[in-house]
């Protein structure tokens, strides 16, 4: 039986791109013997998708695919603060109006600076944030030093030289916030408050700044379902 060209639902979806002649679908053919010629080609081409079956509905096992899952996406909120050690809601207040100036100057500064080249060395935290290094950041710099150092956090306890980096990344973090930028800035908040838990004296030098840090993300930002309750 020779094969016609025919107006079909699969054609109309799936348009002829190249002029093929009619063959015999049920014709037999050896795999293993290269075609020779690009008439050839395209005639295996057609027996074999006359083979395959219109639809082909996949056998899956959903045991086998949960015993596979690798990703956790945790959606959590932050840890409660301990009693005492959250803020009034008047501190965060104010605290995120002063951030707002903040990031206010660095944009001022950020023209001035931004034709100087950055030296990859000055981004350790040993070194302190210059507004001459911060303003001179693109948005992609600061995204990934601020992966770096949340990532570095996340396996170690917190310093003043980290939270002076964390808060001088944020005041020069673009709103609105790329996805990427998102995500970090969440598991920022998290990681504070999952530091402050271990803390066992509230006028530990470490709790404003782990609040200063959560209250920035939460209230400056916008991720209210991360902030304190206040005291």
């Amino acid at each position: 039986m020779a094969w016609v060209p025919a107006e079909s639902s699969v054609e109309e979806l799936m348009p002829r791109l190249l002029p093929v002649e009619p063959c015999d679908l049920t014709e037999g053919f050896d795999p293993s013997i290269p075609p020779r010629t690009p008439q050839e080609y395209l005639r295996r081409v057609q027996i074999e998708a006359a083979q395959c079956p219109d639809v082909v509905v996949a056998q899956i096992d959903p045991k086998k695919l949960k015993r596979k899952q690798s990703v956790n996406v945790s959606l959590s909120g932050c840890q409660p603060a301990p009693k005492g050690y959250s803020p009034t809601l008047q501190w965060q207040q104010q605290q995120a109006s002063q951030f707002s100036t903040v990031r206010q100057s660095v944009n001022r500064h950020r023209s001035h600076w931004k034709s100087q080249q950055l030296d990859s060395n000055v981004t350790m935290i040993g070194f302190p944030p210059l507004l001459s290094i911060v303003s001179r950041m693109n948005q992609a710099t600061v995204t990934s030093v601020l992966e770096y150092l949340s990532n570095w956090f996340g396996e170690r306890d917190f310093t003043p030289e980290l939270g002076r980096w964390l808060y001088a990344l944020l005041a020069c973090l673009e709103k609105p916030l790329l996805p990427e930028a998102h995500s970090l800035i969440r598991q920022l908040a998290r990681r504070c408050s999952e530091v402050r838990l271990l803390v066992n004296n509230k006028d530990d030098e470490r709790i404003p700044a782990l609040n200063l840090l959560i209250c920035l993300v939460s209230r400056y930002f916008d991720q209210r379902d991360l902030a304190d309750e206040p005291s």
